[in-house]
């Protein structure tokens, strides 16, 4: 069958659902995950065929989208920072404003601190793409991370390999430890503490597509109604004993939330806080120093 009528089935199934460009968009990554084809490929030859054999991963990929699956977990792989992370059921899909996140600690560390002997530590590392961009971009930095998922740290220790750099992973679980110094060989402070904890209340879970509903770990995203801060309160209790002096607290936010976190950390004594807009220029992000 010519590709180029693959594409049509494709727009004809799922442009209802996703719109027209985002269908070409996922129908160009599959063929260049499939077939080795850059996306202008079929620009230059609309007649190219493929063979019977090779239309059956398409056809399976147009099932799982027809169903809402999130295209990287069909390829099993997303793309965050210039670096490429393995993905599945039991991590979140790096996004764009988490990258705005890692840019804003880079920035500072390149403004303000050493790079050399500067320990990091996440908290909530999910798929390992905040630490391992960090190691990439500052590779004499100490990085640790830890999460509750034992799931999630085998595809962040993966991506760690596939991305040549070393961070060390824990398991724990955040809203249970009376220190963030888990390594009991090394107890130094830390110069920088980053957060992207779930923060998605229940009430909002309507505005929310089916891909990532059902296809991503709600315990990664949800927090109850009654108390959306809490991993933010928890952690920010933690950072003032685990930080050295005038050290940095960065956080990813929920974006109707921001002024309730400015007021957080301001109650704790956190100093130069900063609110900071993400690329659709709402509330994502905090900054601030103890």
């Amino acid at each position: 069958m010519r590709l180029k009528d693959i594409q049509n089935i494709f727009h004809k199934e799922l442009d209802p659902v996703y719109g027209k460009e985002e269908v070409n968009s996922f129908f160009f990554m599959l063929t260049e995950a499939f077939f080795g084809l850059e996306r202008f490929a079929l620009a230059l030859d609309p007649e190219y065929v493929i063979t019977k054999e090779q239309e059956t991963p398409l056809f399976a990929a147009l099932s799982e989208l027809k169903l809402e699956k999130p295209i990287q977990h069909i390829l099993g792989k997303a793309h965050f920072f210039g670096l490429e992370f393995c993905v599945n059921e039991h991590t979140l899909i790096p996004r764009p404003e988490t990258e705005e996140l890692v840019q804003w600690i880079l920035d500072t560390v390149k403004s303000d601190l050493t790079t050399e002997n500067l320990r990091i530590l996440d908290i909530g590392t999910g798929s390992g793409c905040i630490p391992i961009a960090l190691k990439k971009n500052l590779p004499n930095a100490i990085i640790s991370a830890i999460d509750i998922s034992v799931e999630a740290l085998k595809m962040a220790k993966k991506n760690a390999e596939i991305n040549e750099v070393e961070v060390q992973f824990i398991q724990a679980d955040v809203l249970n430890v009376e220190s963030l110094n888990l390594d009991q060989e090394n107890t130094e402070l830390f110069d920088i503490i980053v957060s992207n904890p779930p923060y998605v209340r229940n009430l909002e879970k309507e505005m929310m597509r089916k891909n990532v509903l059902e296809f991503e770990p709600n315990s990664a995203l949800f927090v109850e109604d009654n108390n959306p801060l809490i991993f933010y309160d928890t952690i920010a209790n933690l950072a003032k004993t685990n930080l050295r002096p005038n050290g940095s607290l960065f956080f990813e936010i929920n974006q109707y939330l921001g002024k309730e976190m400015v007021d957080l950390l301001q109650e704790k004594k956190f100093q130069n806080i900063k609110l900071k807009k993400d690329i659709f220029g709402v509330d994502r992000m905090t900054k601030c120093v103890f």
